[in-house]
Formats: structure tokens, C-alpha cells, sequence
């Protein structure tokens, strides 16, 4: 079984792109902080590379940024490719299932002013007789 499941912060910006026959695919890094302290009392974080494919990588380039909180289901991919030099390079990378936004929709700098928003100051009675159920 190969199955992961992740939560932490983009590290970067989603990048998004398109294969030659048209597949939308986002890459993003995630950082992901362990549950264990180091042999100095520090905790350290992985940063784990996430592909997300079609509709849904459309949505996570639309709705993520640089520090939004998410969850990631999915599986470790392995691939390999010779570098430019010659040499063999190996990637670790997830392929996302699925891609849940923990962060709230308007956290960081699209922030609504409280101002901009309409308040209800007074509600209207209304008879129940009036109801159509």
C-alpha cells in the first residue's frame, strides 16, 4: 500500500501548468513540521514536493498562496533523470488525491475590512400564518 497523508504550509506560490495535450498540473512545496524534537530541542520541518493534476490543480493554483494551510492525500512517486552534467538525479515527489483547504478564505492579505460589510441592525417580525410551509 502506498498511501500518505500530510498537513502543513505552502512554502511557495502554486505553479501551474500544462502538459502538450492539455492536462492542467500544479507543483507546490509543502512544509510539513515533525511531531518529534531534535537532539538540540529544536523541531525541524520537511518540505515535501506536491503535484496536483486537472480540475483540482486548477483550484489550488486559484485559491493557494505562499503560507496557506492544507491537507494532502495521495502517494510517494519516485522518478529519475540525468542531469545536464551527466549525473543520474532521483525525485521524491506526491501525487495529491486529494487536496483539502484548511486555511480560511480570507486569511492573510485579501482580508475584508469589517467596515465593507453590511450589518443587519434590525430584524423584521413576520407571522408564521405567512409561511408557506
Amino acid at each position: 500500500m502506498n498511501k500518505v497523508i500530510l498537513i502543513g504550509n505552502l512554502a511557495r506560490d502554486p505553479e501551474l501548468a500544462t502538459t502538450n495535450s492539455g492536462i492542467s498540473v500544479c507543483r507546490f512545496p509543502l512544509a510539513v513540521p515533525r511531531n518529534f524534537s531534535n537532539s538540540e530541542g529544536e523541531r525541524e520541518t520537511d518540505f515535501l514536493n506536491i503535484i496536483v493534476w486537472r480540475g483540482q490543480a486548477e483550484n489550488c493554483h486559484k485559491y493557494l498562496k505562499k503560507g496557506s494551510k492544507c491537507a494532502v492525500v495521495g502517494s510517494v512517486q519516485t522518478r529519475s533523470y540525468d542531469a545536464q552534467n551527466g549525473t543520474k538525479r532521483y525525485v521524491t515527489e506526491i501525487v495529491a488525491e486529494s487536496v483539502e483547504f484548511l486555511s480560511s478564505r480570507n486569511s492573510g492579505d485579501n482580508q475584508e475590512k469589517v467596515e465593507d460589510k453590511k450589518e443587519v441592525t434590525e430584524l423584521e417580525p413576520i407571522d408564521d400564518d405567512s409561511l408557506p410551509f
